[in-house]
């Protein structure tokens, strides 16, 4: 098994794990951003968690872009959309492993 299968795999547990979860959630509460956020912060150990990954996200975000660009991968407009549409689309849980696998992708092939 090559390391970008194992980056694959992680990518799709980490689309799934958070979704067990926050599809529930969306469901009661729908597209309700405010009541998001309130529930996230709304005692210090869950802000710490939110904050955690809310700075992780910031990270990961400028991680992609340059690591795209510092390796000079094809279409890196492309890859850093893609990675960074995982990251908004289901967080940093997903986003990195998928950045990751399209960056083994593109090591192997050189």
């Amino acid at each position: 098994m090559k390391l970008r299968h194992v980056y694959f795999g992680l990518f799709v547990l980490g689309v799934v794990a958070p979704y067990v979860y926050f599809v529930p959630w969306f469901l009661e509460n729908g597209f309700a951003v405010r009541r998001f956020f309130a529930e996230l912060f709304v005692n210090r150990v869950s802000a710490s968690f939110g904050m955690d990954i809310i700075l992780s996200t910031v990270v990961l975000l400028t991680f992609i872009a340059v690591e795209t660009f510092r390796l000079k991968m094809p279409r890196p407009w492309l890859i850093i959309a893609i990675a960074w549409g995982g990251t908004f689309g289901a967080g940093v849980s997903s986003g990195f492993p998928l950045f990751l696998y399209l960056r083994q992708r593109f090591l192997d092939e050189k």
